[in-house]
């Protein structure tokens, strides 16, 4: 059986990654493919728990109180997530012929961790490498968004503040994405204008699935 192919969905809070996974997963189903959707953190173990500390409910004791935990134990902990999630859902699928679309990946943690870290060049590559043994994508997707508009969409989604909500943090991530694929020279990545209607960009996010399979656009 032939493999299926592992699609990841990439950009900041608010760039839309959630909506779109969920527009590519229709329209391959519409076109009689197998497909499969799944996020980071993952619905794991490990993953569940991240979710709680991204939302602020899990925090670590320290000498002047409780915090969360370092960027540092974070790039462990999704690394852990991830190479778990790879073993028990993305791979299992992917050997079924099951196209797999991921709403982020570990680029999220290059970006996010690295950072938060300070921004050290020795934090990126100390994060690639506690991932180094995680499955590439054939395809990332980069939904590049002005850091303005993403707040907009954060506090209209209604959703409770999150532990990498701060908006400076966001604008400084808007720039590593812009740059993403330096990082990952290896990996097939394009970026696609998220500012855009819905509609538009989930056009240009299917026809470059679409190259990917070979089909004609």
């Amino acid at each position: 059986m032939i493999e299926g192919l592992f699609i990841v969905l990439e950009g900041v809070d608010g760039a839309g990654t959630t909506t779109h996974t969920k527009l590519l997963l229709d329209g391959l189903r519409q076109r009689g493919l197998p497909v499969h959707t799944t996020r980071e953190p993952s619905d794991g173990p490990i993953g569940n728990m991240l979710r709680q500390i991204l939302a602020g409910r899990v925090v670590v004791p320290g000498i002047r109180g409780p915090r969360p935990p370092s960027w540092s134990t974070m790039a462990l902990l999704f690394a852990a997530d991830r190479l778990d999630h790879v073993e028990a859902e993305i791979v299992p699928n992917l050997l079924d012929g099951v196209t797999v679309l991921s709403d982020r990946y570990d680029h999220s943690s290059v970006a996010y961790q690295s950072v938060t870290g300070g921004g050290d060049p020795d934090a990126v590559v100390w994060v690639k490498e506690l991932n180094r043994h995680a499955r590439r994508p054939d395809l990332t997707i980069v939904l590049d968004v002005p850091p303005e508009i993403a707040a907009q969409r954060r506090i209209q989604r209604g959703r409770g503040r999150e532990i990498y909500d701060d908006e400076d943090l966001q604008v400084q991530l808007a720039k590593f994405y812009l740059d993403i694929e330096r990082h990952f020279p290896g990996d097939r990545i394009v970026h696609v204008d998220g500012s855009r209607s819905v509609q538009e960009v989930a056009a240009d996010v299917m026809k470059h699935v679409r190259t990917l399979r070979g089909e004609p656009v």
